[in-house]
């Protein structure tokens, strides 16, 4: 078996594959075909609206993801992944304010929140944010970097458990204050909004949402690969020797702090990346991203679908916003009150989630006689 073969086989196996192949094809065939090809009278047709709710909840799966990773692999509860995606999101909210030009409502150069407030130019640091590749470097900077410097204080000091989490929602919620005020430049409590085009193409057209929705599809897929290819090489098993607190780890030459760095810092990214796509897809960035629950919601997506199951953190995230799309729609005042009541029950009776509850059929079916083990052969 070749090197190429193996890290194939390392990743998943035939039927995993064969369930990412199917899922791909639903992404990348069976939604432009539904919803660009089908008229809208026909029974499979797919709305616009159900394309961008998809989008938005494949945007959070990301998150999801890069949650786990932190949390799942290593142990570490972060409250503050809210604050990368928002992060994220502003970078690439930045380039396309800057691309909607004089079709403001003053047709102005420069966005409609500057010219209320009188501002007669950019500040500095919206410097070169009219180019696209500036601002798919920041997605990836800004969050990264904030990570790096934020990590290697709290590391080094050895914080770590619920005080680490502290911190991390502080953080969060100090830039959530910062961003609110006016004289901060990023729009205060609107944000950005009203954005007209990306890449020189309409946003507001099926197709251009069309070809968002499958570049988040892509995005989700390949942050899974990389995911479970961390997970599953030699740092992952050092990642969940240090979540597991094995002492070995202590005296096996490893610098666990290092380790604890880059994960973090990649999952921070990779909060980024699913930040910008959800800003061209739902058309709004505020500062409410970045508040505490929004950032305990992240950790819930992960504790319903279950912690080290980056599968469950996908299915988590789907489940919980889907559910969320549900309760608001009818209890718009008590949807965040279902939602905590939800991770308690999960929490009391599924402490594995959802993929350990399926674990856990399956294991009785099998006990009972009534599944064959894995690699068994038909009678």
């Amino acid at each position: 078996m070749g090197p190429l073969a193996s890290a194939v086989s390392r990743l998943y196996g035939r039927k995993g594959w064969i369930a990412l192949a199917v899922c791909a094809a639903i992404l990348f065939v069976g939604f432009p075909l539904a919803n660009l090809i089908l008229p809208k009278g026909s029974l499979l047709h797919v709305s616009d609206y159900t394309v961008v709710l998809f989008g938005k909840i494949m945007c959070y799966a990301i998150v999801a993801v890069a949650m786990d990773l932190i949390w799942g692999y290593t142990g570490i509860l972060s409250l503050g992944h809210g604050l990368f995606f928002a992060l994220g999101g502003y970078a690439m909210g930045m380039h396309l304010m800057r691309m909607i030009g004089r079709e403001g409502q003053y047709q102005s150069e420069l966005p409609d929140f500057m010219v209320f407030l009188d501002w007669k130019a950019y500040p500095w640091y919206w410097n070169f944010t009219e180019h696209f590749w500036y601002a798919a470097l920041l997605v990836v900077l800004v969050p990264g970097l904030l990570a790096y410097v934020f990590g290697f204080f709290a590391f080094r000091s050895r914080i770590k458990g619920v005080y680490f989490s502290i911190i991390t929602q502080a953080l969060t919620f100090a830039f959530m204050l910062l961003f609110f005020r006016n004289d901060t430049g990023f729009g205060g409590n609107n944000g950005f909004t009203d954005f007209k085009r990306i890449l020189g193409f309409q946003i507001a057209t099926p197709q251009t949402r069309m070809a968002l929705f499958m570049l988040t599809g892509a995005t989700l897929i390949l942050t899974l690969l990389l995911a479970r290819g961390i997970v599953t090489s030699k740092l992952g098993r050092v990642l969940t020797a240090i979540r597991d607190a094995e002492t070995r780890v202590m005296f096996s030459g490893y610098n666990p702090v290092h380790y604890k760095l880059f994960i973090w810092t990649v999952s921070a990214v990779i909060c980024g990346i699913a930040g910008a796509l959800y800003v061209p897809q739902v058309g709004i960035i505020n500062p409410s991203e970045m508040s505490p629950a929004n950032s305990i919601e992240i950790a819930i997506w992960v504790a319903v679908g279950g912690r080290g199951s980056l599968v469950g953190a996908i299915l988590g995230a789907a489940l919980v916003n889907g559910a969320k799309s549900v309760l608001t729609f009818a209890f718009p005042e008590y949807w965040l009150f279902f939602l905590g009541l939800l991770f308690i029950l999960v929490t009391l009776f599924l402490p594995k989630g959802v993929v350990g509850m399926f674990d856990q059929i399956r294991t009785r079916l099998r006990e009972r006689g009534l599944s064959r083990p894995a690699g068994a052969s038909a009678p």
